[in-house]
């Protein structure tokens, strides 16, 4: 598994700065003020960082952007990356030069002067999550990077602020390792194994075969997988870090390791990306970890389907009915519309088990939510105002792009089957919406539920402000804060 690079923190000593090898960032304000370590690089540099400051050129820099001096004159680094922040930065332009200095930086050893920097932490996490690379299958991969050295004045308490941190990292770092892997490699054997592996780091883990579903009624499920040799399963993870004998609440993740389509099969062009199809259960798998090593003081589990879609003489056809574990029927019209059909078991075996507070299932479901929304964000759909808002709320205030869209019942009538209880798809109209719909008709009256549809934020072909292109873990974070902030005060 990729771990995020170390980052050690320590007191600042200004007399370590001159000879440091590799390379050195520092922090100017909007208005080119010097904290202590940037008026010590700049008498070190005799006066670059001043003639910095004074240039057009930094008046035009935004915030959180940096720049980098080459070989500095006084100092041994190899670059001095200058990164433009205020004092007191917001969480968004933090992270960003924390990015922004991770790119500079690359495998260089990295030193850091934070100083009295507000938002020391924030811009640690920004370091740890740009600092990301999967490199597990180049034969030419370079080692590990060296540790980061992250000078502060007070590191004791930027280390304690940024131990949650480094939690939520290495939960994004996880969900991004399982969206990236190649689905030969990841199977849903070897997916099942990961996850039980985490009972190492405290979570309950829980692995139903397909003996254990077909006994459970779970056939929307099975038919999905009934054309691959890889088995279906579904994992169930518990953490109870809150009171006891609270109810928890639930994540629920689509894990389709690879979508060929199934008999409905896809075009050639672009099914290389059906590795990323398992996107929702990796994000579910992200947050449990993340909930485990930072000891979460909340009761929440997470089920994941996991399945491969692939053509076989024995694979599901358009026109056969399948019936749910909830023992409504449905027509399979498009053997594509696949990953509702996983989640319609699933979310109802979580409700149907542990009673749930909430659910909150996420899925690569629709390519209908790229064209609607693009890659910037994920579709919300929901049947409680407040669970939407609290969901929208952390969104927001971790920089994951999130907008809600309409349910109703003029989208729910495109469902109906002339044979069975239900259609899995309601034509290429609101095609996201309708996928919603379905889902809503597995979650029960009094159930507060989110559909997350992450298509076009789980995987990215261009480089993003805290990743590089590919797998984003978009959601850990947001989901995280999102319980931080309803169940642990």
């Amino acid at each position: 598994m990729t771990t995020p690079r170390e980052i050690n923190f320590k007191e600042t000593d200004l007399d370590a700065i001159a000879e440091w090898e590799g390379r050195v960032a520092v922090f100017l304000g909007e208005d080119g003020k010097m904290d202590q370590t940037a008026r010590r690089v700049n008498r070190l540099t005799k006066g670059a960082l001043a003639r910095m400051a004074d240039a057009p050129g930094f008046a035009k820099m935004k915030l959180g952007e940096t720049k980098e001096l080459s070989w500095p004159a006084g100092m041994k680094a190899e670059a001095l990356i200058v990164a433009r922040l205020d004092r007191r930065p917001s969480t968004e332009d933090a992270r960003k030069a924390g990015a922004e200095i991770a790119k500079a930086a690359g495998t260089s050893p990295l030193l850091v002067l934070a100083g009295n920097l507000n938002r020391a932490p924030d811009v640690s996490l920004g370091l740890a999550l740009r600092g990301y690379d999967f490199n597990a299958y180049k034969s030419d991969a370079k080692d590990p990077a060296p540790a980061m050295t992250f000078m502060a004045n007070k590191p004791e308490e930027v280390a304690a602020e940024a131990a949650p941190m480094a939690a939520i990292a290495e939960g994004v770092f996880f969900t991004r390792d399982l969206v990236n892997e190649p689905a030969n490699v990841l199977t849903t054997d070897d997916f099942a194994a990961r996850l039980a592996a985490m009972q190492e780091i405290g979570l309950d883990v829980e692995i139903l075969e397909e003996a254990d579903l077909e006994k459970l009624g779970m056939r929307t499920l099975l038919g999905v997988g009934q054309g691959s040799e890889s088995p279906s399963k579904v994992v169930v993870m518990q953490w109870n870090g809150g009171k006891k004998g609270d109810k928890p609440f639930a994540l629920v993740g689509k894990g389709v390791v690879f979508d060929t389509g199934g008999i409905s099969i896809k075009p050639a062009g672009g099914m290389e990306d059906m590795t990323m199809d398992m996107g929702g259960a990796g994000v579910v798998a992200g947050v449990m970890r993340t909930l485990a090593l930072r000891k979460a003081k909340a009761n929440v589990v997470g089920l994941v389907g996991l399945v491969e879609n692939m053509p076989d003489g024995k694979a599901q056809r358009p026109g056969d009915v399948v019936k749910s574990m909830k023992g409504d029927t449905v027509e399979i019209i498009n053997t594509d519309a696949e990953g509702r059909l996983v989640l319609a078991d699933v979310l109802w075996y979580a409700q149907d088990r542990f009673e749930p507070t909430g659910v909150i299932d996420l899925a690569t479901l629709t390519g209908a939510i790229i064209i609607g929304l693009g890659h910037e964000n994920a579709g919300v759909f929901s049947n409680d105002d407040a669970l939407a808002d609290a969901f929208l709320k952390a969104a927001k205030a971790e920089g994951e792009g999130a907008w809600r869209l309409p349910l109703g019942q003029a989208y729910d009538d495109a469902l109906k089957s002339r044979i069975a209880d239900m259609k899995n798809v309601g034509g290429r109209a609101a095609g996201s919406i309708t996928a919603a719909q379905f889902l809503q008709r597995f979650i029960k009256k009094d159930t507060p539920w989110i559909h997350l549809d992450i298509a076009g934020v789980a995987s990215v072909k261009s480089d993003t402000t805290l990743a590089p292109k590919g797998a984003t873990g978009w959601g850990v974070m947001a989901l995280d804060r999102m319980i931080r902030d309803k169940f642990e005060g």
